[in-house]
C-alpha cells in the first residue's frame, strides 16, 4: 500500500547509489548502484519496487516473504536478507527508512492564494463560515457546515450534513456523514515519531491518513493523529470528549465512549462499545477488547480481555485492584497514632 497521492506528492525515484550516500549504508557490491525505488513501506505493505526496513528478529518471517528491491536492516540479520532484495547494512534501519521516506515523498500543500481553492468539489447547501480555507481536491458533502476560520487541507473528503467547528483543522483524512468535529479540533496532524538519526533525533514521516466514520463526535480540543504505515481510524458513532488525544495508527471501533482527557498510544486497537473515563492513558500496541470499560485516571499497560472492567495504576481488573486498594488503606490506617500498632 503506497501513500494516497490526494495527500503525499511522489517524488523522483532514487537509486540505491544514491540511498547509500545519504543513509550510510555499508557499499553496494558492484553493478547494483544504478537499480531505481519509487516507494517505502513497511515489511507488510511493500511492493516489488519498494524499500522497507526491519531491525529485530522477530520480523524476519516477513523479511523472508518481503516484494521489497531492498531492505535498511542491521549488520546481525545481514545473513537473513531473501533472494532477489538488496540488503542495505545500517546501524539504526529506522532512521535510514525515514531518511528514505523524506526523500521519496513531499506532503500535499495548498496551492494559491485563494482561501478556498477552485479545484475543491463542494456540494449544494453547504454553510461557510468567515475565514474558511478549503484547499485543492478537497469534497464537501450537501448540508455540511463550516465553522468561522475552520481549514480544510488539500485532498480531504467531508461527507454530508456535518459539523466542523470553528477552528478546526482537517487534513489527510476522509470523514464520512453526519461527523461533528467541534471547536479547535485538529484532525490528521503528524503522529509523534522520532529516532536517532546521523546528526541527532529526527521524525519519521507519517506517511498514513485518518479515517473518521458516519456519526462520530469529536469534542472541542481534541486531536486524531494520521497514521505512521497505516491509517487511523475512528469507528462508526463513536464519541470522544473535549481534550482527548488519539495517536497514529490507532483503531477504534464502534460505538465506543472516551471521555475528556484520556489518552490513547500509536498502534493500539480498541473494539466495539468500550468505555474509557476521563484522564486514563492507554500504552502503545495493545488491544482493548470489545465492551471493556477502563476507569478514571487509569494507566493501561496490559491488553484488557473483551467484556471487563479495569482500573487502577497500572491497571487491573476493578476487583482486585478495589482489594489492594482497601487492604493499603488498612494497612495506612494501622500506622497511624492510635492504630493497631500504637
Amino acid at each position: 500500500m503506497r501513500p494516497d497521492p490526494r495527500f503525499f506528492a511522489a517524488r523522483e525515484p532514487v537509486s540505491l547509489a544514491e540511498l547509500v550516500s545519504l543513509t550510510g549504508a555499508s557499499p553496494l557490491p558492484p553493478g547494483l548502484g544504478t537499480i531505481g525505488l519509487d516507494h517505502v513501506g513497511i515489511l507488510s505493505h511493500v511492493t516489488e519496487g519498494g524499500v522497507t526496513f526491519v531491525s529485530d528478529k522477530r520480523y524476519l518471517t516477513d523479511l523472508a516473504s518481503t516484494r521489497a528491491a531492498a531492505c535498511f536492516l542491521p549488520r546481525s540479520l545481514s545473513e537473513h536478507v531473501p533472494a532477489g532484495c538488496v540488503g542495505l547494512l545500517v546501524n539504526n534501519p529506522q532512521a535510514a527508512y525515514a531518511l528514505t521516506a523524506e526523500r521519496l515523498y513531499q506532503p500535499v500543500q495548498h496551492e494559491g492564494s485563494a482561501a478556498i481553492s477552485e479545484h475543491a468539489s463542494l456540494e449544494t447547501d453547504i454553510t461557510i463560515g468567515p475565514g474558511v480555507v478549503i484547499g485543492q481536491g478537497a469534497f464537501i458533502g450537501s448540508g455540511t457546515v463550516l465553522g468561522a476560520n475552520a481549514v480544510i487541507g488539500p485532498g480531504v473528503a467531508i461527507g454530508r450534513s456535518c459539523q466542523i467547528g470553528p477552528g478546526a483543522v482537517v487534513g489527510f483524512a476522509l470523514v464520512g456523514d453526519r461527523v461533528r468535529l467541534d471547536a479547535n479540533v485538529v484532525i490528521g496532524n503528524a503522529g509523534f515519531g522520532a529516532t536517532l538519526g546521523p546528526a541527532g533525533i529526527i521524525d519519521i514521516p507519517q506517511l498514513g491518513r485518518v479515517i473518521i466514520q458516519d456519526g462520530v463526535t469529536v469534542g472541542a480540543n481534541s486531536t486524531v493523529d494520521r497514521g505512521a504505515y497505516d491509517d487511523t481510524v475512528i469507528g462508526e458513532n463513536t464519541k470522544i470528549d473535549n481534550l482527548v488525544h488519539i495517536a497514529h495508527g490507532v483503531r477504534i471501533g464502534r460505538n465506543s465512549v472516551l471521555a475528556a482527557q484520556a489518552g490513547i498510544a500509536g498502534s493500539t486497537i480498541v473494539g466495539d462499545g468500550v468505555r474509557i473515563a476521563g484522564h486514563a492513558g492507554v500504552a502503545d500496541h495493545l488491544t482493548i477488547g470489545s465492551g471493556a470499560q477502563i476507569g478514571g485516571a487509569a494507566g493501561v499497560t496490559r491488553d484488557i480481555p473483551k467484556g471487563e472492567v479495569w482500573s487502577g495504576y497500572p491497571a487491573q481488573p476493578l476487583r482486585q485492584w478495589l482489594r489492594e486498594s482497601a487492604w493499603l488503606k488498612r494497612a495506612a490506617s494501622s500506622r497511624r497514632p492510635g492504630g493497631v500498632n500504637d
